[in-house]
């Protein structure tokens, strides 16, 4: 069933919305499905934010949503577009056989969960990218610029009461600076992998919400941060709703034909969290189970660690209700109901 988003489409934005393993659907019923939520849903900085920190309605898109993926594959899958196999590819390849193919953004989340888990949101550049706008520095800039800038805002819509005091109401953070991503960028396109397990909190929350996946209904947007007073009012790059996701519902994917980023073995804060967070998981939720020609691209990681622990041993003790700032952008809040949980992680 098609968005309500725009009456008609090109038809090969109609086709890359009709082949997802993961069908689209309208924004108020779309169970196992996606959508595109209003822009108005999330708030961003307004004209004169800086003067009076009073944020605003989203309003209209700068990009169009495209397509969205769930996807699962025997390691962490990344840098998608770059390969002529991968779906949304082979459509634009033989839409525009002859160039001038439509500029293409992708929001890789890679997910720490024992089948790595990947969603994938897509958006298309409806018109041209203006020189030496906020889009064409995001573009043109090196991965400093990048992660100081790109901003993701969260939205648990419906969902347990547990995974929605974790993430917060609105909950913000300028992913480069909390969590690892890779940008893999071309001519016609944009990819951003962003490694969730690259953070132990973000982590942790991942493993909470996973166990509840099938009941979750989660809003995510897309933006570059505007930090002058030339750059305000922020606008929305792009925005995806997923909503009760079946687990067994997400495409398995080959890396050896689609690529793999990162190192095979888990990092550190992988590896705890797996076991931390399938124990919050269980503990909170006993039932769930985790199951789980174009120029050549340039790639860039960032340099920078995805976490800011302090060297040795972290102690963190948890009590029933208590709120808790680990020293990230994004506040994350542990709400642990009856439980009394101490924590210790050993920092490399």
């Amino acid at each position: 069933m098609a968005s309500a988003e725009d009456s008609k489409e090109p038809e090969w934005i109609e086709r890359v919305r009709s082949e997802g393993a993961v069908p689209l659907l309208e924004p108020d019923n779309c169970p196992n499905g996606w959508a595109c939520p209003p822009g108005d849903t999330f708030m961003v900085r307004g004209p004169e934010y800086l003067s009076n920190k009073v944020k605003i309605p989203g309003g209209k898109y700068l990009l169009k949503s495209l397509g969205f993926d769930w996807i699962r594959s025997s390691t962490k899958v990344g840098d998608l577009l770059s390969h002529r196999k991968h779906r949304i590819r082979k459509v634009v390849d033989e839409a525009f056989p002859t160039g001038d193919k439509p500029f293409i953004w992708a929001f890789n989340l890679q997910l720490p969960t024992k089948d790595n888990n990947s969603a994938v949101a897509y958006f298309v550049s409806t018109e041209p990218i203006q020189e030496g706008s906020l889009i064409d520095q995001f573009l043109k800039g090196d991965d400093a610029f990048r992660n100081s800038r790109l901003k993701l805002i969260a939205n648990i819509v419906k969902g347990p009461w547990i995974v929605k005091k974790a993430v917060g109401e609105q909950a913000i953070c300028i992913i480069g600076r909390a969590l690892s991503c890779q940008y893999c960028i071309s001519e016609s396109f944009i990819e951003v992998d962003i490694d969730i397990g690259s953070s132990m909190v973000a982590s942790a929350i991942v493993h909470l919400a996973f166990g509840y996946i099938t009941s979750l209904t989660v809003d995510l947007a897309f933006l570059i941060e505007s930090q002058t007073e030339a750059e305000l009012p922020e606008r929305i790059l792009g925005a995806i709703r997923f909503s009760e996701l079946k687990i067994d519902s997400a495409q398995l994917i080959e890396p050896s034909s689609y690529g793999s980023s990162g190192n095979l073995q888990a990092s550190l804060p992988t590896r705890l969290w797996k076991s931390l967070g399938q124990g919050f998981s269980h503990l909170l939720h006993p039932g769930a189970q985790e199951t789980g020609s174009v120029s050549t691209p340039t790639t860039h990681v960032n340099g920078t660690a995805a976490h800011e622990e302090s060297d040795g041993d972290v102690n963190a003790y948890y009590h029933p209700g208590m709120v808790v700032n680990l020293g990230v952008d994004w506040d994350i809040r542990f709400i642990l109901l009856d439980l009394d949980v101490k924590i210790t992680v050993g920092c490399e």
